[in-house]
C-alpha cells in the first residue's frame, strides 16, 4: 500500500518516541534505529484504514520486534568477547527520550541499562513503558497481549530486581565537568588514595572492547582494587595509546545523564568513560571502547568545552 504524505508525517512524528523506547529496551542506538526502520516498513505495508490509533499500533509493532531482538541478543551476548556494556549516547540526543522525571533520567543511565540486561524480556518491556513513558498497566497489557494483573506482576518483579537505595546525583554540564576534572586529577596523580576518596565502597569497573580493543574479561570490584586498576590505566603508555589509535585528547561530557570522560584521537571519539555518581561516591566506572558502539557518539560529537588534558 502506498504511503502518503500524511502517513509519513504521522510516522516521523512518532519516530523520536519509538527510538527512545527501542534504545531503552535494547541498550543499543544502532539496533534501535534498525528496529524503528523495521517498524516503518510494516507501517508502509499495513492497511492503515483499519488502524484507529497509530501511536498504539506503532508502539505495539515496535515492542514486539524488540522482544524478538532481546531473545536473539541474549543468545549473541553469551558468545560476546569480554564484558558487554550499552551503547553510550550524548546529552541532547533524542534517543534518550523524555527526561522530565528522575525515573525517566535514571532509566537511561548506563548503570540502569546494564542492570536491565538481567531482566526477562517482558519484564524489561513492562518496566520501560511504565517507568519511562508513563503507560498504564491496561495499555501495556493491550500492547503485549497480557492481562492487566500479569503486567502489574511483571512490573513489581522488575522493580525488585532493579532496586537501589542509593540516590544518583543529578548533573548538568558544569557539575559534570567538575566531577570529571576531579576524577581525572585523582587518576593522573599516581596516588591510589586520591581515587579511593572519590569511590564508593562497592564500586565496580567494567570495560567493553568487544574483542576489538583490549579490555578485562571480568568486572573489577571493591574500592581498593578499582583504585589500583584506574591508577594503572591512566599511567601514560605508548602501548595503550596504540590500541586506540594514538594519544588521546580528553574532554568532559554528559553521557546517558552521567558525567563522562570522552577520549578523542584526530577528532574521532575512541572511548567514553561514564561515571555513575551517587550520594555514596562513584559507584560504577563504565568504559566503552568498542568502536562499533561509538558510532552514534562520533556522529553527534562536538567539543563544546575546552579539553581537560592534551598531553596524557
Amino acid at each position: 500500500m502506498r504511503v502518503g504524505v500524511r502517513e509519513v508525517e504521522v510516522f516521523e512524528g512518532a519516530r523520536p518516541r519509538l527510538e527512545a523506547i527501542a534504545y531503552r529496551l535494547l541498550g543499543s542506538a544502532a539496533d534501535a534505529e534498525d528496529v524503528v526502520q523495521d517498524t516503518y516498513l510494516r507501517w508502509q505495508s499495513a492497511d492503515r484504514e483499519l488502524i484507529e490509533t497509530p501511536e498504539a499500533w506503532l508502539t505495539k509493532v515496535l515492542t514486539n520486534i524488540c522482544l524478538n531482538r532481546l531473545t536473539s541478543a541474549r543468545a549473541r551476548r553469551e558468545t560476546y568477547v569480554g564484558q558487554w556494556l550499552p551503547e553510550p549516547v550524548l546529552a541532547g540526543d533524542r534517543m534518550l527520550g523524555p527526561s522530565e522525571t528522575a525515573e525517566q533520567r535514571e532509566s537511561v543511565s548506563i548503570a540502569m541499562l546494564t542492570l536491565m540486561e538481567r531482566l526477562p524480556a517482558r519484564e524489561r518491556v513492562v518496566y520501560v513503558l511504565r517507568e519511562a513513558f508513563g503507560y498504564g498497566h491496561a495499555e501495556i497489557a493491550a500492547l503485549l497481549g497480557l492481562t492487566e494483573s500479569h503486567c502489574q506482576q511483571l512490573y513489581r518483579r522488575a522493580k525488585q530486581h532493579l532496586i537501589d537505595d542509593r540516590r544518583r546525583v543529578e548533573v548538568d554540564a558544569a557539575s559534570a565537568r567538575k566531577v570529571v576534572e576531579e576524577f581525572l586529577a585523582a587518576a593522573l596523580s599516581g596516588r591510589t588514595e586520591n581515587l579511593v576518596r572519590m569511590l564508593g565502597d562497592d564500586v565496580i569497573s567494567i570495560g567493553d572492547g568487544g574483542g576489538v580493543v583490549f579490555s578485562l574479561p571480568e568486572p573489577i570490584t571493591g574500592v581498593q582494587r578499582v583504585a589500583r586498576f584506574l591508577r594503572g590505566l591512566f599511567e601514560p603508555s605508548e602501548s595503550k595509546w596504540a590500541m586506540i589509535g594514538g594519544r588521546p585528547v580528553l574532554f568532559s561530557a554528559v553521557v546517558n545523564g552521567v558525567p563522562a570522560l570522552v577520549l578523542v584521537v584526530d577528532g574521532q571519539v575512541v572511548g567514553v568513560v561514564a561515571l555513575n555518581v551517587t550520594d555514596g561516591g562513584i559507584t560504577a566506572v563504565h568504559a566503552q571502547v568498542n568502536p562499533a558502539k561509538l558510532e552514534r557518539v562520533r556522529r553527534h560529537w562536538v567539543a563544546s568545552e575546552p579539553p581537560l588534558a592534551t598531553g596524557w
